[in-house]
């Protein structure tokens, strides 16, 4: 018998005519491994493990982290714990107290004052019905809260995981393909690489990922050159990696294979034979793991739980493979093909990018849903790349020689700032699979939001993300899913059923994923269920995405957020009515959910405006409204607990809404300005940088006013007396200064202001118009004959001037018009 100490832990492994001993000490955090006599005679293919093709861990610029910011810590588990019988309980009493306060503050309050007192002060009678209006907006929002968390609840306790011995004897006789789909935007190439490798990692069978690059093609400025060298060499690179273990594992899988097409228990050789590759996986993770470089708490989440984490569970069933040696048992040889299987898939994936704005022909509009589009709309096509006086094209072709993009059963949009745990594309296909399932057009499991926050804003927003996690869980128990866009597992068919094709310049435009908005997920959301299509959150915790650590990042995101539910909301509202017309009944549940989580931004802005500015009687603001909002508050702060924050963050979120308000507010004027205008606005990347992104010097400057605004309030209630409206504008200023210091920041403000109001006097210089004459009076250049005889005689200017497609003022076709619209 052979033993090896490596790093403090021992390995016994024995000889093939001796007792089947074989013991791993150390847990499944070591390094346990084989002797290298043991490596080298499992058979053929098998050699040492290579050494790590990452660099060595360089300490790099990490940000120093903030006071009362998040200490490292573990992620949240995969499944939360069902809920107690109490817990449901207490939530449907604090759905009843919100529902029995606002009726009590209407029927005694208002009632009462009109009905004992009379309409004797128009002033009070209008303040009164405005108080009642914003009140009870702000109200319906709470209330859907704890509506969705009750669901949540409920789903917690009646999910069950599907054990994987039942999704891997799935997977033998049935394989969906599955194409990943990554775009990605001036993004750093350290996070797109975190993506990849999460990506391809994942368990699953022939999976193909595409990098959807939408950088200009050929940029001037020399770091974004860099950066988008390093994105293109991205999947080279990523399959390099893991081209070692795929080509070991292979060779194992086709000794396996022969003795499960044999039948009957496995051999001790295929035993020892099975652990020891699950042992060097294990090892090759770990080198992996312990070489990935750590700047931020993305890449430790991805050291430590995409590559850590799978090599422990490699290590746990080399363990588990070991003491069935030992035991002497019977494993089915079927079996041990299914574990070696899913090594191989572990190591298997087929990786490429594709920049569309390569080809003069395809859509080049500046937001996320085109680049998706482009992709989409190739996929299963035969196409030839030529080169025309507009730019490169693509033409179909039967030339067998072409280019074949292959289609897909399932897609998965992947931002490229997100990461997965190893099992997602499994557990979400295999769900998808089942009978029963066959009309849900799209899957996911709401991120989360990476532990270890470096910045108080990040910790806070990374809260405000878990919570949404639990909100959408609730969502789907009462049939109001919407897709979330970060990470979804789509099926190809259902985006079929919805596509919306047109023709820009004779050339063909097909829409699957609606781009009239930002929040294009949303949109699609609701054209597929006008089409009988179902939504799925999977109630488990498998993805996760970065939150923005600054303020000037936030605004980014949140802006974008803001804007378009006004635009989507009244097309849900059309769907719903012709829904209850033809006689087919929706759940007004969902109906409740679905608007509030479009509108609600729009409403709570307008409304704490509107409670900031004017102020109110006495009489108004009584004790049962505020009762009204306490069980909000009250099971916010649990679920804060719950999530591993504090109780007392439900103060900081008010401050960090109070702060966020002229952002909302700027976003729901712009969806205003986009419905009267009938016009799109380009998608804004969230920053990623390492260092501090500047706010606009606007936002700022509104949070210093919202903040005087509320102490001058103070002041004039304190002459008047007018105590209860002073209180809350005390709470208002004393938050939002809070907000400015722990959010903002006193020093960063100031730079941010000086910085807009230099960019604000600064005179942009005019680029000259080539189509007219120059100052000498020469005419503007003649075209040349190509582009004559291409782009026709009418044809202006030069070559230099190629056109590309842009759909943004194309009128989309109608719904019923079948001439224009096609279905795959």
């Amino acid at each position: 018998m052979k033993v090896d100490h490596r790093d403090g832990d021992e390995v016994q492994v024995s000889d093939h005519t001796g007792p089947a001993t074989a013991v791993l000490e150390g847990g499944t955090q070591g390094t346990s491994l084989p002797t290298q006599a043991g490596l080298d005679a499992t058979g053929p293919g098998h050699r040492t493990p290579p050494t790590s093709a990452t660099e060595p861990a360089s300490p790099g610029k990490r940000p120093r982290r903030q006071w009362g910011a998040e200490r490292p810590r573990p992620p949240l588990p995969v499944m939360d714990q069902p809920a107690s019988q109490l817990a449901t309980w207490m939530g449907g009493l604090a759905i009843t107290a919100t529902v029995a306060a606002w009726i009590a503050y209407i029927a005694r309050t208002v009632v009462s004052e009109f009905i004992d007192n009379g309409i004797h002060d128009s002033r009070f009678v209008a303040q009164t019905i405005a108080y009642v209006v914003v009140m009870t907006f702000l109200t319906f929002s709470a209330l859907m809260y704890l509506l969705a968390r009750q669901g949540a609840l409920y789903r917690s306790r009646g999910h069950v995981r599907v054990p994987r011995a039942e999704i891997d004897a799935f997977l033998t006789d049935s394989r969906p393909s599955l194409t990943v789909l990554v775009p990605s935007y001036c993004e750093e190439p350290a996070v797109v690489r975190a993506t990849l490798l999460s990506a391809a990692l994942q368990e699953y069978p022939g999976m193909r990922i595409v990098l959807l690059l939408d950088d200009p093609p050929n940029p001037t400025d020399p770091a974004a050159a860099e950066s988008l060298a390093g994105c293109r060499a991205l999947p080279a690179e990523t399959m390099a990696l893991m081209s070692g273990p795929y080509e070991r594992f292979s060779a194992s899988l086709i000794v396996h294979e022969a003795a499960a097409l044999a039948g009957g228990p496995s051999t001790n050789d295929a035993l020892r034979s099975l652990a020891l590759d699950f042992v060097w996986a294990g090892r090759w993770l770990r080198e992996q793991a312990d070489g990935y470089p750590r700047t931020s708490g993305a890449e430790d989440f991805l050291a430590e739980e995409v590559l850590g984490g799978l090599a422990g569970d490699f290590e746990i069933t080399a363990k588990a493979l070991f003491a069935a040696l030992d035991e002497k048992a019977q494993v089915p040889a079927e079996r041990l093909s299914q574990l070696c299987r899913r090594l191989v898939w572990t190591f298997q994936a087929e990786i490429s990018s594709f920049e569309r704005k390569t080809y003069a022909h395809l859509p080049h509009d500046a937001n996320k849903a085109m680049n998706l589009n482009a992709y989409i709309g190739l996929m299963g096509r035969t196409v030839r790349q030529i080169e025309t006086r507009k730019g490169l094209v693509l033409r179909d072709t039967e030339d067998p020689d072409g280019i074949l993009i292959p289609d897909s059963d399932y897609l998965l949009t992947l931002d490229a700032d997100s990461v997965l745990l190893r099992e997602y594309c499994l557990r979400l296909v295999h769900h998808l699979e089942l009978p029963g399932n066959e009309r849900i057009a799209v899957t996911q499991t709401p991120y989360a939001a990476f532990r270890g926050a470096s910045t108080r804003l990040e910790r806070i927003a990374g809260a405000t993300t878990d919570i949404q996690h639990i909100l959408h869980q609730g969502l789907t128990y009462f049939g109001a899913t919407f897709w979330v866009g970060a990470n979804a597992v789509i099926r190809k068919i259902a985006l079929d059923d919805i596509v919306e094709v047109s023709f820009v310049g004779g050339q063909e435009v097909r829409r699957y994923v609606q781009d009239r908005t930002v929040i294009e997920d949303t949109e699609s959301s609701i054209d597929l269920i006008a089409h009988g299509w179902t939504l799925f959150n999977y109630p488990e915790r498998l993805s996760y995405s970065a939150t923005p650590p600054d303020f000037g990042s936030l605004v980014v995101q949140r802006a974008r957020w803001a804007n378009g539910g006004l635009l989507i909301a009244p097309k849900f509202w059309r769907y719903a009515r012709a829904q209850r017309r033809s006689g087919t009944r929706v759940r007004r549940a969902a109906v409740a959910l679905r608007l509030n989580y479009m509108a609600s931004i729009c409403w709570a802005s307008v409304g704490l405006v509107f409670l900031l500015v004017f102020p109110f009687d006495d009489q108004l603001l009584s004790p049962i409204i505020l009762a009204a909002a306490l069980p909000y508050f009250l099971a916010m702060s649990s679920d804060f607990k719950k999530l591993g924050y504090k109780r007392t963050d439900v103060f900081r979120v008010y401050a960090f809404n109070l702060v966020l308000l002229p952002v909302n507010l700027a976003g729901t004027l712009k969806s205003l300005q986009q419905a009267a205008a009938k016009s799109k606005i380009a998608f804004a990347r969230t920053p990623k940088v390492k260092d501090r992104t500047a706010a606009p010097a606007l936002y700022v400057l509104a949070a210093y006013l919202i903040a005087g605004f509320s102490f001058y309030t103070l002041f004039n209630d304190i002459l008047v007396q007018n105590w209860t409206n002073g209180a809350f504008a005390a709470v208002n200023g004393t938050l939002t200064c809070y907000a400015i210091a722990a959010f903002i920041g006193i020093r960063n403000s100031i730079v941010d202001v000086l910085l807009g109001f230099v960019r604000w006097i600064q005179v942009p210089a005019k680029a000259p118009d080539r189509g007219r004459r120059d100052k000498a009076g020469s005419p503007p250049p003649e075209p040349d004959w190509e582009s004559v005889l291409y782009f026709g005689p009418d044809h202006q200017g030069t070559v230099e001037g190629r056109s590309t497609v842009t759909v943004t003022d194309v009128p989309l076709p109608r719904r019923g018009d079948t001439r224009a619209r096609q279905r795959t």
